[in-house]
């Protein structure tokens, strides 16, 4: 099998994140924070250089709090549902936002009554800064969310341009790193971010079952999931802790071992590199087939990893099904989590794109048997 979602989830791992899972689940495979005796302590120890290592990836200072959860759709209801609003609150979204992020804004105004809006884009797909400051201006902004990499076009969005501007009313500003930690550089030195949101198991190439959420300005957040903590136990309040407030239940300590092992591995610069190089190549060759229409950001370099497209006639779930079922490669097909960002790209007569999500272990080997593929199924 030619694997190319790895927007979905990155498949394979580095081999040492398997190694460290398998040590963990039959040695180290236990109630963390919950004993004291060694191996408990052990796990402990584990969580916070895993914590540590997720601060160093940014540049966070070492009092930001790191949040885990079984995931980043858990984690971005933890801060969605966790912030304060009045009924005059008015939070901005990309047109790019996953429904991790648009479905769970929306419960929230629905509940609370705040108005949502789009951050306007150009006829390039690419956010429009001058509009984004006449926008704001007009109507101020309480909370700004904003993926950093769009997972349908591979758009990289200008989010340091994005949340200065929205500083300039204080909104607070959310990440949603879920396809760019570890592949797009991201140092909270230089941006004016006060949450970022992440996933183990994309471009960090940690496993499932890990995600969560870096607070890196001490935002008060009210608890969202409530439990047992392992402290303070016949207390009914949650504890004050930055961290343990929101980490109610057991850690999964198995896929926290994965992810340690994976923040070891990552070096964003050269996975930047290499997804680029093989993004650009497989952009190269799509564009001179006939009946094939790609959705790209004007200015290409701000793309990288996933490109989608349609076929002119034919169905994005018919393409997908073709590749899989006479050529063994596996691409997803559909809207993707992402309700907005199709009315902007006008793919609904075809049900969605095809989007090709190439990963570091992808080859131009595999972009050319692809695109073999695709000059069959296009003619």
């Amino acid at each position: 099998m030619i694997y190319l979602d790895n927007a979905a989830t990155t498949f394979p791992k580095p081999e040492s994140v398997y190694v460290a899972m398998d040590k963990t689940n039959r040695e180290l495979c236990v109630n963390a924070g919950r004993g004291s005796y060694r191996i408990a302590r052990e796990a402990s120890e584990l969580i916070a250089d895993t914590k540590k290592l997720l601060r160093d990836l940014v540049h966070a200072d070492i009092d930001s709090a790191v949040v885990f959860s079984p995931s980043i759709t858990i984690s971005l209801n933890q801060i969605i549902k966790g912030l304060s609003y009045t009924k005059n609150a008015v939070v901005y979204v990309s047109p790019y936002e996953h429904n991790a992020v648009a479905r769970t804004v929306h419960l929230v105004s629905q509940k609370i009554g705040f108005k949502v809006k789009q951050l306007p884009i150009n006829d390039g797909f690419e956010i429009d800064i001058d509009k984004i400051k006449y926008e704001f201006s007009k109507e101020k902004p309480s909370v700004v969310i904003c993926t950093h990499v769009s997972n349908v076009t591979g758009y990289v969005l200008p989010v340091s341009e994005i949340f200065h501007e929205a500083k300039q009313f204080n909104a607070i500003c959310i990440l949603d790193s879920a396809q760019s930690l570890g592949l797009v550089p991201i140092d909270v030195r230089s941006m004016a971010v006060d949450i970022i949101a992440f996933a183990g198991h994309k471009t960090l190439y940690g496993p499932f079952g890990i995600g969560g959420f870096l607070n890196i300005s001490g935002i008060s957040l009210g608890e969202v999931i409530t439990g047992g903590t392992g402290s303070d136990s016949l207390n009914l309040e949650m504890p004050d802790h930055p961290e343990g407030r929101y980490e109610a239940a057991s850690a999964n300590i198995v896929a926290i071992s994965g992810l340690n092992a994976a923040l070891k591995e990552v070096n964003t610069e050269e996975n930047f590199l290499k997804e680029k190089e093989l993004t650009d190549y497989f952009i190269g060759r799509v564009s001179k087939l006939k009946n094939i229409k790609t959705f790209l950001p004007e200015n290409i370099e701000n793309h990288v990893g996933i490109v989608s497209f349609v076929v002119n006639g034919m169905a994005s779930e018919d393409i997908g099904t073709i590749l899989d079922e006479d050529f063994d490669i596996a691409v997803r097909t559909g809207y993707h989590c992402a309700p907005f960002i199709h009315d902007y790209i006008g793919d609904k007569k075809n049900s969605g794109t095809v989007r090709v999500g190439i990963g570091i272990f992808n080859s131009k080997a595999d972009i050319d048997i692809l695109i073999s593929s695709l000059e069959d199924i296009a003619g």
